[in-house]
């Protein structure tokens, strides 16, 4: 019998909750563009009893994320995929986030698409930034649903002279992630796969624990605040929705986007939360 494989691309907090929640008794491929941060996770799994690999992979690069798909089918069945590897607004520039956050998750719905078990699930973390102050018209949210990846960077208003600063890239490369999950859903199914995305709001991973600290903590903690929860979300929190996206009871479920943000949308809706406060 051939081994099941489950690939985590992207190993910060969400990534590793992930792995670990995913991974028991199967082999896990950790893949990261961070050598240093694959190879200590990989160290920590593996002394923790998981059967764990890893390979370096630049999400923006077709060529390699075909690699690792090729990798990953090789060591057994593809049976799921997650994606979380992202860049964050302080993190980098209007290029990068474009490149990393939005074409990153369009070439791997594509690689993956070709390889994934028949009965295998994917799972792709966007954001709640992308139900924010993303405004697109139905012919923007159709280009970006279906345009080829190698054509996405070069659409009129995805360009760089476009998007004005790394935070509207980020907003609209999440909003991106999940119009590609939607797209990508019926290619999937023809291989009897499921591909969905989880749009996370305010997580206490060292990115977010960075963002808080930065220009816009203020605003972040007021959305907490004004959220149906009233607090941080966890990594385990994102863990276990995408172990719910992956598993059997969501065998219905495919090409949606489930919103995990304890509320902070909801709150927006409401006027609990005005939207200016949040943008």
């Amino acid at each position: 019998m051939r081994k099941e494989v489950v690939v985590v691309i992207g190993v910060g907090g969400m990534g590793q909750a992930i792995a670990r929640r995913q991974g028991a008794g199967r082999t896990v491929l950790l893949a990261d563009l961070n050598e240093g941060v694959l190879e200590s996770l990989a160290t920590s799994l593996r002394g923790d009893g998981y059967d764990v690999s890893t390979q370096r992979v630049d999400v923006s690069s077709r060529e390699s994320v075909r690699s690792l798909a090729e990798t990953a089918s090789s060591r057994g069945k593809v049976v799921q995929m997650i994606h979380t590897a992202g860049l964050s607004p302080l993190q980098a520039h209007v290029e990068a986030i474009l490149r990393v956050d939005l074409l990153g998750v369009a070439l791997v719905l594509e690689e993956f698409g070709r390889v994934v078990a028949d009965g295998g699930a994917g799972v792709v973390i966007a954001s709640m930034a992308g139900h924010m102050s993303v405004r697109l018209t139905p012919e923007q949210e159709a280009a970006l649903r279906m345009t080829p990846s190698e054509g996405l960077l070069e659409l009129p208003f995805v360009r760089p002279d476009a998007v004005t600063n790394s935070g509207a890239a980020y907003g609209l490369s999440k909003r991106a992630n999940q119009l590609r999950v939607q797209g990508a859903s019926a290619a999937w199914g023809e291989r009897g796969a499921r591909i969905n995305s989880i749009s996370p709001g305010v997580i206490a991973t060292p990115m977010g624990q960075q963002e808080l600290a930065g220009e816009h903590g203020g605003m972040m903690r007021a959305m907490v605040a004004a959220s149906g929860t009233g607090r941080l979300g966890t990594p385990a929190d994102i863990a276990n929705a995408t172990a719910f996206l992956l598993g059997p009871d969501a065998s219905f479920i495919t090409g949606t986007d489930l919103l995990v943000d304890g509320g902070v949308i909801a709150a927006m809706f409401s006027g609990r939360l005005h939207a200016s406060a949040a943008s």
